[in-house]
């Protein structure tokens, strides 16, 4: 598929980013290659990560202090608006995501126009460390309750973002939580739907530790879907919707018309 197909809104690719000296170079340009205007959002690297950066032909902004990667996206959601971009394309700089994906999101979002197209790390899903996968899908049944339609992998970090998704920056949220939230709010307020495709499921040996912290950050999330759901009146609609449903998942590799 050609990504720069003019059937789809403007889009850039979004890396927030910190402390990824290690990997951050490969990771711009592996994007570059796909040429696609990139953006980048260093929330505060004390290491070689905004250097690196500055170097390449992408866009920087600075966060001058960590804020969390919810801040981070937040901040480049504007950034991307203020620049006429339409949609975005979110992926981690630590290696974990890969630019081989990002025409496949862009084949789902061309085929599901308006829809969050969020990366499912369902491919060899055994290599996932067992208390991430039970917690993921957790994870998964509460905030598909919450948005009201059923999802797989809530918390994989690629996504396509369509305007209506980046026009709710402003959402009461943060950390990582902001990207559990935005999929709610994006269904509550905005009638967004969640199309996954399937990628990879990558727990490399040689990647960073991970900036997410298991029981902290778990527990945040849990927390504000439970909040969400009771703020609402426990939506007992959404959870019969989703009961005996299967989530929307479209693999352009299997779809010919794509």
């Amino acid at each position: 598929m050609n990504v720069k197909s003019g059937t789809l809104p403007s889009c850039c690719v979004l890396i927030p980013c910190l402390n990824e000296a290690r990997a951050i170079r490969s990771v711009i340009e592996s994007v570059l290659a796909l040429d696609l205007p990139v953006l980048v959002v260093d929330d505060g690297s004390d290491d070689a990560t905004p250097d690196i950066v500055s170097g390449l032909p992408v866009t920087l902004v600075r966060h001058d202090q960590r804020r969390g990667k919810g801040e981070a996206l937040r901040t480049g959601f504007r950034a991307a608006l203020q620049r006429g971009h339409e949609a975005v394309i979110s992926m981690d700089g630590d290696g974990q995501h890969v630019a081989a994906d990002i025409p496949r999101l862009l084949a789902a979002a061309q085929r599901h126009p308006g829809h969050i197209v969020s990366g499912a790390r369902i491919r060899h899903r055994e290599r996932q460390p067992g208390y991430r996968r039970r917690a993921n899908d957790f994870a998964d049944w509460g905030i598909s309750w919450a948005a009201g339609q059923a999802l797989v992998d809530t918390q994989c970090g690629q996504r396509y973002y369509p305007r209506a998704a980046l026009e709710l920056a402003d959402i009461d949220s943060g950390g990582f939580a902001f990207e559990t939230d935005i999929l709610i709010e994006a269904a509550l307020q905005r009638d967004v739907r969640v199309v996954s495709v399937p990628i990879e499921s990558r727990y490399q040996g040689d990647m960073r530790l991970s900036h997410f912290r298991p029981v902290r950050d778990f527990s945040r999330i849990t927390a504000r879907v439970v909040w969400r759901i009771l703020r609402h009146g426990l939506m007992l609609e959404n959870l019969r919707r989703i009961r005996g449903t299967q989530p929307l998942i479209h693999d352009p590799d299997h779809d010919p018309g794509t």
